[in-house]
């Protein structure tokens, strides 16, 4: 599976405990990121991280682009819904993208969870048939 990790500034060190918690789980899949936020994971971790663009940069339309192209199965966008800066990624366009395609989408740390443990008890097989 394809997997998208995003993290707003406020909770990317939420975003490296939460890969380093789920590690063993994360590693069997293709990880993509904005590119700090994956330079981070792959600091705490050792995970291969395919990198995008910084959000302002335009990582935030690559990662559109290729959930709109069926490429992502998970998104997992930890966002913080209460200081959201100007240059952050905008988590509404990647819900509206999310919603449009079907694709299953995290925005806190107990809806992550629950999907990366889908994810690993094999729930998230049903997106093989959608690519």
């Amino acid at each position: 599976m394809n997997v998208a990790l995003v993290a707003h500034d406020a909770k990317k060190k939420l975003m490296q405990n939460f890969c380093v918690a789920y590690r063993g789980i994360l590693s069997k899949h293709a990880l993509y990121a904005t590119g700090t936020t994956g330079r981070l994971i792959e600091e705490v971790t050792n995970l291969t991280v395919h990198k995008f663009l910084a959000g302002p940069l335009g990582g935030e339309q690559q990662l559109g682009a290729q959930i709109e192209q069926n490429m992502i199965d998970l998104v997992i966008f930890l966002r913080d819904p209460l200081t959201q800066k100007e240059h952050e990624p905008n988590v509404d366009y990647v819900v509206k993208l999310c919603d449009t395609h079907n694709i299953p989408l995290a925005t806190n740390l107990a809806s992550a969870e629950l999907m990366v443990k889908a994810l690993d008890r094999g729930d998230m097989e049903w997106r093989e048939v959608f690519r």
